[in-house]
């Protein structure tokens, strides 16, 4: 496998020359918090309170979002993040999408997504749902889904910056800097190794 560049460094690397862009591009890892709990707990209410969703059905579909996300995350970031595009154009929507947390993996500004890319992700997602779902079960679907997002957000920052003494996080801390310092094609996973083990791109036992 060809040696990428790594920098260590935490700080920024400039990627747009319009100052409104580079803002845009970078968001402290709280944000993602601020901007989605009240969503989510919005979301929880009318499920439960406008539409009067009983508590077991509440809880059947929440469960049935948050697994949801863990495959969408998988997907996204191996087919989506990961897929390198032959055009030059695309190649640099691919940095700047992916490529440039995989050359500066700790750059503290841009280790979970920014509202410029989340929130029209997320109203996508949204209407993409509610094809197939409506009312009570779409508002505790959703809310859940988000509640996964949130969680693999937050997550992939403390992965890079944080230590644990949780064999639980140090084990995913692990899977994690492996996908970045040793081999990109596997371990997709960031929030969990399920799928990579499902889907066989876990790392191999040696």
């Amino acid at each position: 496998m060809k040696k990428q560049f790594v920098s260590n460094s935490q700080e920024s690397v400039r990627m747009f020359r319009y100052e409104w862009m580079e803002v845009l591009s970078k968001v402290h890892y709280t944000v993602p918090l601020y901007l989605y709990v009240p969503v989510i707990m919005y979301l929880s209410w009318l499920a439960l309170y406008e539409a009067q969703l009983s508590g077991w059905s509440f809880l059947g579909f929440a469960a049935l979002g948050l697994f949801t996300w863990t495959l969408a995350e998988y997907v996204l970031h191996r087919f989506v993040f990961h897929y390198v595009p032959k055009a030059k154009w695309a190649q640099r929507m691919h940095f700047v999408f992916h490529g440039v947390h995989h050359d500066y993996p700790n750059d503290a500004k841009r280790l979970v997504m920014p509202p410029s890319a989340s929130i029209p992700m997320a109203t996508v997602l949204y209407l993409l749902f509610s094809l197939v779902l409506s009312g009570g079960p779409l508002y505790a679907f959703f809310a859940a889904f988000l509640t996964g997002y949130l969680f693999y957000d937050i997550s992939h920052y403390a992965l890079h910056h944080f230590n644990f003494k949780s064999e639980f996080w140090k084990k995913l801390k692990k899977h994690h800097m492996l996908h970045h310092y040793t081999d990109a094609t596997r371990g997709y996973g960031v929030s969990s190794p399920l799928w990579d083990k499902i889907l066989g791109s876990d790392f191999l036992k040696k």
